[in-house]
């Protein structure tokens, strides 16, 4: 597995910096975020290091199609309300435009009761 010694998350995912985990695997972590900006709001990592969603390549498929089929389990564990009436939102930030701040590809989960700060 690669590692950057270097990236916030990679040492989270070493236990270098401690985080308040939802879930972990083998290829997965989701925590908490730190600065959360709705009533559920936490992060979903591959423990492996690929800095944004530019770097995916098809040996990621399996990865990533088991985070997106992952989220919505969490979501809900995690407070979110049931579709329809409830639900929750995806998004990643992928470089400098989308203001990605930590390259390592991460998810965030977000969702609760509105209004939210942002979103």
């Amino acid at each position: 597995m690669s590692t950057d010694p270097d990236c916030l998350f990679c040492k989270i995912v070493a236990g270098k910096i401690p985080s308040r985990k939802v879930y972990e695997d083998d290829e997965i972590l989701a925590f908490h975020d730190i600065n959360p900006w709705a009533p559920v709001h936490f992060l979903m990592i591959p423990k492996a290091h690929i800095p944004s969603m530019a770097q995916l390549a098809p040996e990621h498929e399996a990865l990533m199609g088991r985070m997106m089929l992952l989220a919505p389990r969490l979501a809900l564990q995690e407070g979110c309300r049931p579709y329809p009436e409830g639900g929750f939102r995806l998004f990643t930030n992928t470089g400098a435009d989308s203001r990605q701040e930590v390259h390592h590809l991460h998810i965030h989960v977000t969702g609760g009761p509105r209004p939210w700060l942002r979103g």
